[in-house]
This record gives structure tokens, sequence and C-alpha cells, in this order.
């Protein structure tokens, strides 16, 4: 196809701009279609000059003579490629029905697990970022993407709901909230066998050894984390300590027919009252040198024994979900009040490890939604809780999860430790593990971080600070490398089951 613009002149407008400057905003340039040899200047200078005051048929005025015209060659194909937003074939017609494609007119559909599927679609895994000032509509998008997955088989687990934004939906739905907080009865045990001890003395040797293994890294990642997030290193020496008192207390280190359940509580008191085999074979020289090693360790697990989170995560639990539910909550409003975001974050990584135990034998077609909101206050705790966080994001397309993360702004995750350490550098390379990521609206000073982090250009920036603030629900959707400007629908039951301003109406 060809485009065609007309030349600057002389006396052009300051204001106006050609295709060139346009272009070259994008940092590219196009071929020129030169226009053909002009014929021999004829006599007169102007041969198409007309009156002053212009000729009277539609289209025509005053002009002294016909400019000069700049073409410019391309194909269909390469035309979005030149000139961002331009719409191009949308996605295809499945999934969740979430609006409408503002550059088409068409509707818009989400489902990150068929994508996968797709080859024609740029997307490799199904995790979702949403980021989001507050406000903008992060959990009514979220919201009317579990209602409307629903229909295709999908139910969803949401890992702490931090301020109750989803309450009236899982109501709705039919399914009270597990509460946990300071006082309540709720209890979740994060060390929890999960659907892998499940009829453990009937699976062969081998079965048991992949089993158990799975069930032993998970608990020390969790319990790396747990250390590390209130300033203890968790060395290799600290590992093979837990590891052996974790098979200890399990009874797989003695070849029992059946795992025994484990609490945070019993890890404690193993290393407060140590075997000799422990400290032997964790070469101490004797009882008081272990007393000494491991007391950074021992302090670190005490705190989830007898501090800010006694009583929510050092008992059996208390809470066996319903899988054929449609949904799953687990509420932390109680403790969220409590104004300690440390405590919440520590919460958020237990919840976590708990739900992962939990998805570890899902059976086939067991379709999930896996929600992690205010994923910012697990990830600032520590490096080792950064790493529990990537490696559930690893497995999603494994497990055949749809793993949706919220934060506020594009730079949340590189809050994670110092800048420059490695803590900062893994939730960076966070982002990676998204192939699709919702950009709802940020002030005008979130805009470097979008084109520096997100790679986007000044006008698909100006969608996010600009036409997606005058409006909640409006997100520059970016599936693989593909764009969309997409204005999200909800239906009037929708509108009150994500309404989250009842606080702020009565205070008023």
């Amino acid at each position: 196809m060809a485009t065609q613009t007309r030349r600057r002149s002389g006396n052009a407008r300051p204001g106006s701009r050609t295709i060139d400057d346009l272009l070259a905003d994008f940092g590219t340039t196009m071929p020129r279609k030169f226009a053909p040899p002009s014929a021999p200047p004829a006599d007169k200078l102007f041969p198409n000059s007309v009156k002053a005051h212009g000729v009277r048929r539609p289209g025509h005025g005053w002009a002294p003579t016909i400019p000069p015209l700049a073409g410019y060659q391309m194909t269909s194909e390469e035309t979005p490629v030149m000139w961002p937003l331009i719409s191009g074939d949308g996605l295809p017609p499945w999934g969740a029905e979430m609006g409408y494609d503002v550059l088409s007119g068409g509707k818009f559909y989400c489902d990150p697990m068929n994508w996968v599927l797709d080859d024609s679609i740029p997307v490799t895994n199904p995790n979702i970022f949403i980021f989001g000032k507050p406000g903008r509509g992060k959990s009514a998008t979220v919201k009317a993407f579990m209602l409307r997955m629903i229909r295709y088989g999908y139910r969803s687990l949401v890992l702490g709901d931090v301020k109750d934004e989803y309450e009236d939906l899982s109501k709705f739905l039919g399914v009270d909230p597990f509460r946990i907080g300071p006082g309540l009865p709720g209890r979740i045990n994060p060390l929890d066998l999960g659907a892998l001890g499940v009829d453990w003395e009937k699976q062969t040797a081998e079965e048991q050894e992949k089993r158990a293994s799975i069930i032993f890294n998970r608990w020390l990642m969790l319990i790396r984390g747990l250390v590390g997030s209130q300033g203890v290193t968790f060395t290799p020496t600290e590992e093979t300590v837990i590891n052996e008192v974790l098979q200890d207390l399990t009874g797989w280190a003695v070849g029992a027919s059946r795992l025994s359940p484990v609490t945070i509580p019993q890890v404690w008191a193993a290393l407060h009252s140590p075997t000799k085999e422990l400290v032997s074979n964790n070469r101490y020289e004797d009882p008081q040198a272990f007393y000494n090693g491991t007391r950074p360790l021992r302090d670190a697990l005490g705190a989830l024994c007898k501090g800010s989170l006694q009583g929510m995560f050092d008992a059996e639990s208390t809470f066996q979900p319903d899988w054929r539910a449609p949904i799953q909550t687990l509420s932390l409003r109680s403790l969220h009040a409590t104004g300690n975001k440390v405590a919440v974050g520590i919460a958020l990584m237990c919840l976590n490890s708990w739900g992962q135990g939990i998805r570890e034998a899902a059976a086939a077609g067991d379709r999930r939604i896996v929600l992690r909101d205010e994923a910012w206050l697990q990830t600032r705790l520590s490096l080792e809780a950064v790493e529990a966080l990537d490696a559930n994001l690893r497995l999603s397309r494994t497990e055949g999860d749809i793993q949706i993360v919220t934060y506020h702004k594009p730079s949340d995750p590189l809050s994670a430790g110092d800048q420059g350490s490695q803590a900062a550098q893994i939730a960076k390379d966070l982002l990676s593990l998204s192939d699709v990521r919702i950009l709802m609206g940020q002030d005008e000073s979130v805009a470097d971080e979008l084109g520096r982090l997100m790679g986007l250009s000044q006008m698909q920036q100006g969608v996010i600070t600009n036409w997606a603030m005058q409006e909640k629900g409006r997100a520059l959707w970016m599936v693989g490398d593909q764009r969309y400007k997409v204005q999200t629908l909800l239906t009037p039951l929708e509108r009150r089951l994500t309404y989250t301003n009842d606080a702020i109406d009565a205070n008023l």
C-alpha cells in the first residue's frame, strides 16, 4: 500500500509534523517512492494558478500551485509495525469475553492457557501480571476474568486476600472465605504434606522416593524464605540440619510406611533438644556447639511460634479446601489491619507454599486460576522470598495453572533488595515469566518506568498515562509482542461484586 503526505513548505505552521518526523520518533525511516521526472518547465510560472477567491467547486480553494507529494511504500503487514496501535488481526474468539478492542471495535477475549497451545499467538506461558494505580480497576478485571472462566471449567484459588476484596465474589458463589489472623481460630500448616501424602503406603518405593523429594524441597524452600525474611543467612549448613530434622520428624529417615505430619513448632523443638545423631551427623563437637551454631536459625523459627504470627501457622491445618467449589479464598485482612507488612509478607509466603502443596498432585483437567495479590509484600522480604515466587511461576505451565500476580507499578518488583542485588535481579526477571501483561492507568511520573521496563514507545506510554486514566477498566494489554487497547466491560451484577470503595463511602 502507499501512503502520501504533503511536504512541509516554508510557511508551514511551526507545530506541523511530517511523516518523516513521526517515523523518527520510533527510530526508523521509510524508503521514499520517488515521483516520476517532471516535464520541462512551462513558459508560465504557475500554469495551474487560480483566481484569488478560488474556484467555486467542492474541495477547491485558493492555491498558487499544486504542492508536491512525498510517497511511501509498504505492505499491509508492515503498517502496524511502523505505526503502533494500528489495529491488526485480533485474538481468537475463545475464553473470557473481557470487553472490546478500542482500535478495531471488536470483542476482546482472554484465555492464556489456550494461547500457549496456539503456535500463532506469541505466548509461551499462561502467567498474567497486572499493573495499575489503585482505583484503576485491577481487582475488577481479575474478578470478571474469574467469573467468566468458570464456564470453561476453571476454579479460582486466592492465596491471601489482603483487603477482603474477593469476599463478595466468594459469598456470591456460595463459598465462605477462610480467615487467618490474630485471635482467629483458623490455622494453616505451611508444612502440610498436601496431596502427595495421600495413600502413601500404597505407592511403590520409586514413587515414594519421588514424592518425598518434592515435599522436602518445598519445605526447605519455605523455611529458607522464612529464615531469610528475618535477616538470617540460610547456608548449606542450616539446610543440612533442617533437612535431617524434617526427615526424622516425618519418619522418612527410618523408612516409616506412612509419613507423619510436621509443624514449624516441632522443627523448632527438635533444634532446641537435638538428638545425639543430629549433633554428630552435622559435625558438631557437642550439644553446646550445636546450640551456638544454630542460634540464629532457632530464633528465626521461634518468631513464627511466639511472635506476630503466633496461632496462625504453628498447628495442623483447620481448613480443607473443597476443590469442587468454584472459588477458595484465604483472607488476611485481620493481619493486614495490624499494619505489620512484614508479617503479611511472611503469611503470603506460607500460604503460597501451602497452596503449592495442595496443587502438586492435581488431577488431569483440574484447571485453576491462582491469584497472588499484592505480591510486592512478599518480594520485599528477602532473596529467598523472591526465589520462592519465581519457582511457583516457573511451574505454572507444567501444572496447568493460570497464575495472576498484581503489582501497583512496574518498578515494584525491583524493590526486592538493594539496587543491583541478586534479589533485585531475580525480581526483575520475574517479568520475563509472563507473556501476558495488563497495564492499567498510571500517573505521568511512571511513564519513564513503562518505557524502560516494558519497552513501550511514547505513544504506548500515553495510552496508559492519559487514556487509561480517564475511565476505570481501561488498559494496554501486552500479549507477547502484540498490543491491544482494551476497555473492560462489566455487567450490573459484576459492578456490585467488584466495588471496593465501601470503606470510603462509609466515611463520607
